[in-house]
């Protein structure tokens, strides 16, 4: 995985994939760790977006030196990052074990998606009219970038590109609390089917929604634009669920 700096993200070397073992959990696509901030705030980070892209799965327990191993770190940070994601609810301690996902249910899914439409999707449309055209046009390269990653299969990039464009296109807004708030949903949320809609071709058509969104708000079509959120969210609550 060729090294990526989204929006503020870690850079991430290609991955380190685990030998399997039935005593220590599955194998994992894990992004290797590099770049400026502390151990601790990159492995956050790598992990946030494994979690989201679905690569940790809830009812699994994983080791701190395993989870390092896939890093390619030791295990103290990964430790101090698993108990950072376990106050914010997103992983829960299992003692003397390791750490286990939490599970999220139908309802919390449809509660997050209930929540980013009532926020997304007017603040977005909005941006048809009122954006500065240069900061519109400006988030064509992260758009594409999503679009690279689908038609790469490459899952971690994937979420890290789509996470990157929605916080930049709502910053645009010029609410960071606004951001905060739809950066948390997102974060809390895993997106499961990514694979099987890689493998069936679904999600680089998905993918391509971004680029769509872009050109209606450079055109400052905002009907088109409103249109494309409220499909957009419904598509990304399907991919939540494990459908295409």
């Amino acid at each position: 995985m060729p090294d990526r700096t989204p929006s503020g993200a870690t850079a991430f070397a290609g991955p380190a994939p685990a030998a399997a073992d039935p005593d220590r959990g599955p194998a994992l696509n894990l992004p290797r760790v590099l770049g400026h901030n502390s151990l601790r705030e990159q492995v956050s980070h790598a992990l946030r977006a494994a979690l989201i892209a679905g690569e940790l799965r809830p009812g699994v327990v994983y080791s701190a030196p395993v989870l390092a191993a896939g890093f390619g770190v030791s295990a103290t940070p990964v430790r101090e990052a698993m108990l950072d994601l376990a106050k914010e609810g997103l992983v829960e301690v299992v003692r003397n074990k390791g750490f286990r996902v939490t599970e999220l249910s139908e309802a919390d899914l449809d509660q997050f998606t209930e929540i980013r439409a009532l926020i997304e999707v007017p603040v977005v449309t909005g941006l048809a009219r009122g954006a500065a055209l240069a900061d519109l046009q400006a988030l064509r390269p992260a758009a594409e970038a999503i679009v690279t990653a689908a038609k790469a299969r490459d899952l971690i990039a994937y979420v890290e590109a789509d996470q990157a464009f929605h916080l930049a296109l709502l910053g645009l807004s010029g609410n960071p609390h606004l951001v905060d708030v739809v950066s948390d949903l997102r974060n809390r949320s895993r997106l499961y089917g990514l694979p099987s809609l890689a493998d069936a071709g679904v999600l680089a058509a998905s993918a391509e929604e971004h680029v769509q969104l872009v050109d209606a708000l450079v055109a400052r079509d905002a009907e088109t634009v409103e249109h494309l959120m409220k499909t957009h969210l419904t598509h990304v609550r399907s991919i939540w669920a494990g459908r295409d």
